[in-house]
């Protein structure tokens, strides 16, 4: 049996990271490999953390077998936590990457551990470089990625990114699998009726942390659209303000579109997603730029079209006219697919797309490229 070491955010942290680790960690234990995550005892400092917490209120995840032990700013911490993982000799650590910021940690630790001469290391890439970027960027994700043997990337978008990077290393792109673990879909009227919503009217969801590269502005102004506001719908934003909330409320304001929108602006508990999916004809994600999105994966789970903008790496997860609309980033571009959305009845032919193509999207298919990328 493979020893794999799984270096992610997990329990206690909350949020898609921990998410993806927990679920990717049990998917690699149910194909017989012996997992241990390795998580953050700090993952940020409160300075670069914009949300209220980084810790869950969800009971922990059972069956997993999770060690709270880096501290992403502590240099004597990598030294220990990598001398730790040098001693453990798994077969395989699997470093999940997503932010520069986490270079300087994550490379370090890395760089102790293959001292053993014994673990192979795969980067396995959410984003190389963050959508909002900072000065010093490039260096730090040239420094973690001079470490890995071999890289799995959740876009092909990424995997390019990475290929400058590391131009000599294997590089394979699996997308990001569905996330199913948010519990079952419930009747659209049970649903709207649990969260207090109008249960007359037809409602479409923002979903997630906003934060400007999002785009949440574009689909604020695209509401504001006179043939939207004769239809029956409001927009459900479901998600914590990763930025400053006030520039959001002028806007809202200044479009007068209060009375369309149902603002849920905190963070949303993992036993209740499955509500607001559920409520829900469409889901929304009208990014300036993407590499891919957990938010669809969960779409997915729950049979939800989607309006997704043509960006990065998310015209690879949803297909244009199948299982939902890829539009360009304006708000002209989702206005006019919302009005053919429901003008011309497209819901139940979409979410039969939908679930036609729910295969492309399992985490068996990310685990095997996993073990094939291993092998090059």
């Amino acid at each position: 049996m493979k020893k794999v070491v799984l270096i992610s955010p997990a329990y206690p942290l909350r949020g898609g990271l921990a998410a993806f680790g927990e679920s990717l960690a049990k998917a690699l234990m149910t194909n017989g490999y012996e997992v241990t995550i390795f998580t953050f005892s700090l993952q940020y400092p409160k300075l670069l953390f914009p949300g209220k917490t980084q810790y869950a209120s969800d009971p922990a995840p059972d069956g997993l077998n999770i060690k709270i032990r880096i501290n992403s700013i502590n240099p004597f911490n990598w030294w220990r936590v990598g001398k730790e993982l040098k001693e453990l000799k798994p077969d395989w650590i699997i470093s999940v990457f997503w932010l520069p910021f986490m270079a300087a940690s994550l490379g370090t630790i890395l760089r102790i551990a293959k001292k053993n001469k014994h673990s192979k290391v795969v980067g396995l890439i959410h984003n190389i470089i963050p959508h909002e970027k900072r000065f010093g960027d490039e260096w730090l994700a040239r420094y973690f990625a001079k470490v890995p043997d071999c890289f799995v990337t959740l876009s092909a978008a990424v995997a390019k990114e990475v290929q400058y990077f590391a131009p000599q290393k294997p590089v394979q792109y699996a997308p990001h699998p569905i996330y199913d673990h948010y519990g079952e879909l419930l009747p659209k009227v049970q649903a709207k009726s649990m969260l207090e919503l109008d249960v007359s009217k037809n409602y479409i969801l923002f979903f997630g942390f906003i934060r400007a590269y999002k785009g949440l502005d574009l689909l604020l102004d695209a509401m504001s659209d006179q043939r939207i506001k004769l239809l029956n719908i409001q927009l459900i934003v479901a998600g914590e303000y990763y930025e400053e909330e006030s520039a959001y409320q002028q806007k809202i304001r200044q479009l007068g579109i209060d009375p369309q929108l149902v603002l849920h602006t905190f963070y949303i508990p993992s036993n209740k997603v499955n509500q607001y999916f559920s409520a829900a004809d469409l889901v929304v994600q009208p990014y300036r730029s993407a590499t891919q999105s957990g938010i669809s994966q969960i779409a997915y789970h729950f049979d939800k079209p989607m309006i997704v903008t043509n960006v990065g790496g998310l015209p690879e997860i949803v297909e244009n006219g199948v299982a939902g609309y890829v539009v360009e980033p304006t708000p002209l571009a989702i206005a006019d697919a919302l009005v053919d959305f429901y003008e011309n009845q497209k819901m139940s032919n979409l979410e039969e797309g939908v679930r036609r193509n729910k295969h492309l999207f399992t985490w068996q298919y990310l685990i095997k490229t996993i073990e094939s990328v291993t092998k090059s």
